[in-house]
C-alpha cells in the first residue's frame, strides 16, 4: 500500500515540476516600457556641439487626461522632434499630435478631437525649476514635456457640435434628437448676466 502512495505521489511531483508558472506583468513594470520609449540617448548630439537629430517617437503614454477629456490609455502620442546640441545643453523643436475623447458636456455624446500642438523645450544639466527640462546620464526623459503640451492642449468642456441643443434639464431628452415641450422654470433676474456667458 505504502508503495503505491509513493508511486502516486511522484507521479503528482513530476506533473507539478513540469508547470511554468508565468506571472502578470507588474503595473510598474509595464509603466516603465512604456516611459522608455520616450527616453532618448544624446550622447552623441553632447559630444558634438552644434550637431542635429530628426526623431519620430510614436507610442501610448498614460495619465494624460483632465477634467472633461483624456487621451485613451493606449492610443499611441505621436511626436516629430528635431534634437539641437547648444551650449546650454539640448533643445527640442516640433511637432505633438495625440487623440482624445470625452463626453459633450450638454449632451453627453461622445467627442472626438486630436491635439497637433507645436512644442519647444529646453534640457539642461542644472535645469530651472518650471522653465527648463532635466538632462541627466546622458538622456533626456521627453514624456516630461510631451505631457504638459498634451495636457494643455485638452478641452475641458468639448461640445460635439455648436449648436447642440443639449439635454432638457427637465425630461432628460437629447433634444438634438427629439425636442420636447417641457416648459422651463423662469431664471431669476440677478443671474441673468450669467446666462449671456458662452462656456
Amino acid at each position: 500500500m505504502a508503495s503505491r502512495d509513493t508511486a502516486r505521489d511522484s507521479h503528482v511531483m513530476s506533473h507539478a515540476a513540469a508547470v511554468v508558472i508565468t506571472p502578470f506583468p507588474r503595473p510598474s513594470a509595464v509603466a516603465d516600457t512604456t516611459m522608455t520609449a520616450f527616453r532618448i540617448n544624446v550622447a552623441d548630439l553632447l559630444h558634438r556641439p552644434g550637431s542635429r537629430r530628426a526623431l519620430h517617437l510614436e507610442a501610448p503614454l498614460a495619465g494624460l487626461a483632465v477634467t472633461g477629456s483624456a487621451v485613451p490609455d493606449d492610443a499611441p502620442v505621436a511626436v516629430d522632434v528635431l534634437l539641437e546640441r547648444v551650449p546650454e545643453g539640448v533643445v527640442v523643436r516640433g511637432v505633438v499630435r495625440a487623440p482624445w475623447e470625452g463626453p459633450c458636456r450638454r449632451c453627453l455624446r461622445p467627442v472626438h478631437g486630436e491635439i497637433d500642438s507645436e512644442v519647444q523645450e529646453l534640457f539642461e544639466t542644472t535645469p530651472l525649476e518650471g522653465e527648463t527640462y532635466p538632462l541627466e546620464h546622458d538622456h533626456l526623459d521627453l514624456a516630461l514635456p510631451v505631457r504638459d503640451v498634451v495636457l494643455l492642449e485638452l478641452p475641458v468642456a468639448p461640445v460635439c457640435r455648436a449648436d447642440c441643443a443639449g439635454l432638457c434639464p427637465v425630461c432628460g431628452r437629447d433634444r438634438n434628437e427629439d425636442p420636447c415641450s417641457c416648459k422651463q422654470s423662469t431664471p431669476d433676474p440677478r443671474w441673468a448676466a450669467l446666462s449671456q456667458l458662452e462656456l
